[in-house]
């Protein structure tokens, strides 16, 4: 039960804090029997709760593709499969036998009204619709295909493989052969692009491409030969630094396509020069640059429903690549370029036009909740159309209805349909829900709810915050405290049903009074608020974090503030270190690929943009190496006096090995209780499902060693 305050730009009715306050206490004192009946959430249950994908709806608009996946602890193995929802009625028919391992199936795309495609090891496979029968090969082309998009009206094939140079498919099978008998494996960089997130570059680049392609009527397909739709894009000297596609998207009537592409050049670690481009899906026509007014990043391109303009969200400001995303819309036979509710102060992440083109509805991140919005291309007007939660997709099913993937903090990811109205007069119904992917598996399984809460922080402004009571709650016992602490900086916690590391369910489960602040920086309160931590990396959140544990241990008496741990990952793993420097009010730390040192930081980092942004300037100036030095932990290591857990993946890129090595070695040196979980296989997340059962089986260990529980 989510308690809400009456909100009149919102529409969504919502308690007072202090009456909302009143009456979970009452709820949780006479649901006290009904809690002991309920089982913690524990990390076996936990990683075997299924996934849905996105899904992906036919073209008569009466039925969607989805994909589950879940894994299997005892085994060891993942599995998934393919499954059909009828969106009327609400049945789901499993489509597809269930796939092992790397044989999944992905990219759901329909390729007819009675035929489903999918991508599985690189090849596209075409299914009919009949329950539990066998995919098959459609494409293969020979290099392995990334992502593809299928339009039937025009049999428009569009995909991504990777290229050499040449642009040509055909010529990497010879590459990839030569590789094999090369005497040295060195690889020679002379621009700092050299590697990104978990890998290095290569000589091979994504690449978009279209086919035309014609059904006969018995079911046969003739496929013509493939066009790169890049061709004609400007020459790079550098072929490690190409054009490479990071997204796209192409026209109902498949006479267009929109796509994304990082701005190549000998910057491109400091530059957020991110373009999107349009050109004519049978390739007569060189690309054509829409975003070439700006400097900043540009995504999420999405074209109306009659193909005559394409909307993007845009970031104005050069390398800032947590600006404010600005809609803009050209239009494709005019040639004019607009921008629409350009006085909105929240950042929309992605956006769709309606059915009738008057309106965009734009997921954006508002207040802790990711919530979609109603925005109208004529007049700017915008308005929320959901609420508390989180909404991860958006798709049109006809009529006034969209479909959507939506989750908050006590219910996984399902899929809802809503029925908006008409174009932003407000008028919608309640939202239906059609799945129930884990409703087995979390019918008896103790949720908290998130209880909100404000309070006064840095700068005097409200900032949000909200608790999670743990299992077994009893009133009249003291539980620890477990804060945490989420990265970006500039992202934020959401009412969201995470499936990695920082679920708080998993940590009320494991009986702390779960807690999450979204400090000066976060998201989805606004840019100025965003835009407050530039040059205050261990100023502002630091303080807020502080002021809101007080507010926590003032407010709820059940917290016992003489056991607390906290936990953070990416910036939350720095602040974590940069708690060590500066408080000892926390029996524990847990730092999860943090940064120790933000001088050493720079000089290893894959992304320059973001630290010389934040921290204004570079550290090999006098005046920058000044504000580096400000909020750098390392300075003071002759302070850090807290027992740390130090997790790290090695092919993590952004923030490399040593800066966990290094104050772990710092704790040990000096005798201060600390220890090392060194994933060699993972990067800057947990992504392997064994490895995510050790880390939070590591994490439980450290903190229960310290908070005795």
């Amino acid at each position: 039960m989510k308690l809400l305050y009456q909100s009149s730009m919102a529409g969504w009715k919502v308690w007072a804090p202090t009456l909302a306050a009143a009456i979970l206490s009452t709820l949780h004192g006479c649901g006290a029997a009904e809690a002991d009946r309920l089982i913690p959430l524990d990390s076996h249950l936990f990683h075997s709760l299924r996934r849905i994908s996105l899904p992906v709806v036919s073209p008569d608009q009466q039925r969607a593709l989805f994909a589950t996946s879940y894994y299997d602890p005892d085994a060891n193995k993942e599995y998934s499969y393919i499954s059909i929802l009828d969106i009327e009625l609400g049945n789901t028919t499993q489509l597809t036998p269930v796939f092992e391992g790397s044989d999944r199936a992905s990219n759901l795309l329909w390729l007819g009204p009675s035929t489903a495609g999918y991508l599985s090891k690189g090849a596209l496979y075409q299914h009919d619709l009949a329950p539990h029968t066998n995919g098959t090969l459609l494409f293969n082309a020979t290099q392995s295909i990334n992502s593809a998009t299928y339009r039937s009206s025009s049999g428009l094939l569009l995909f991504t493989a990777s290229t050499l140079a040449d642009g040509k498919i055909s010529s990497v099978a010879k590459y990839l052969n030569e590789e094999k008998n090369r005497t040295d494996s060195a690889m020679v960089y002379n621009n700092l692009w050299a590697r990104h997130w978990n890998k290095w570059m290569g000589d091979q680049k994504s690449t978009l491409f279209a086919i035309n392609t014609t059904r006969e009527a018995y079911g046969s397909w003739n496929l013509g030969r493939e066009a790169n739709l890049m061709q004609g894009l400007p020459p790079t000297k550098d072929q490690l630094l190409r054009w490479e596609v990071e997204g796209y998207t192409a026209s109902e009537d498949g006479e267009h396509v929109a796509f994304v592409v990082r701005n190549p050049g000998p910057d491109m670690a400091w530059s957020t020069n991110v373009d999107i481009y349009l050109t004519a899906t049978d390739g007569s026509r060189i690309p054509k640059l829409l975003t070439g007014t700006f400097k900043g990043a540009a995504s999420s391109p999405t074209f109306s429903t009659d193909g005559s303009a394409v909307a993007w969200l845009q970031m104005e400001t050069p390398g800032y690549e947590s600006d404010i995303n600005r809609i803009y819309v050209h239009n494709i036979t005019t040639g004019n370029v607009y921008s629409v509710a350009r006085t909105w102060d929240l950042s929309p992440q992605s956006i769709l036009w309606s059915a009738d083109n008057k309106v965009l509805y734009a997921l954006t991140p508002d207040r802790g909740d990711r919530r979609l919005f109603s925005v109208e291309i004529a007049t700017g007007k915008h308005q929320p159309l959901t609420g508390y939660g989180f909404v991860s997709n958006v798709a049109r099913v006809g009529g006034s209805k969209l479909l959507v993937v939506y989750s908050n903090v006590t219910e996984s990811s399902d899929i809802y349909t809503i029925d908006v109205g008409s174009s932003v007069s407000g008028l919608r119904g309640p939202m239906k829900r059609l799945t129930s992917i884990n409703g087995d598996k979390l019918g008896g399984v103790y949720l908290s709810e998130a209880e909100d809460f404000w309070f006064t922080g840095a700068l005097r402004d409200q900032v949000h915050g909200w608790i999670l009571r743990p299992a077994g709650f009893n009133a009249t016992k003291k539980y620890p405290l477990a804060l945490l602490i989420h990265g970006g900086p500039q992202q934020a916690s959401m009412h969201a049903f995470g499936l990695g590391q920082w679920n708080p369910n998993m940590y009320a489960s494991a009986g702390y009074a779960t807690v999450i602040i979204n400090f000066h920086g976060s998201s989805s309160y606004g840019q100025k608020f965003t835009d407050s931590i530039h040059q205050q990396w261990g100023g502002y959140p630091y303080e807020d974090l502080m002021k809101g544990l007080d507010h926590v241990i003032s407010t709820y008496s059940f917290v016992d503030a003489s056991r607390m741990v906290a936990l953070g990952g990416s910036y939350g793993g720095y602040m974590a270190n940069w708690i060590n420097a500066n408080t000892d009010r926390f029996r524990a730390l847990v730092a999860h690929d943090g940064q120790f040192n933000v001088v050493a930081g720079y000089y290893s980092t894959d992304e320059l943009w973001f630290i010389e942004h934040d921290l204004g300037g570079v550290p090999f100036t006098t005046s920058g190496r000044d504000k580096y030095d400000k909020y750098n932990p390392e300075r003071l290591a002759d302070k850090f006096k807290t027992p740390t857990l130090f997790i790290h993946g090695a092919n993590d890129f952004r923030l490399t090995l040593e800066q966990s090595l290094a104050p772990w070695t710092l704790l040990r040196r000096k005798g201060i209780p600390s220890r090392l979980v060194y994933f060699p296989d993972e990067d800057h997340w947990v992504n392997k499902m064994g490895n995510s059962m050790r880390w939070y089986e590591e994490v439980f260990k450290w903190m229960a060693q310290w908070t005795s529980s």
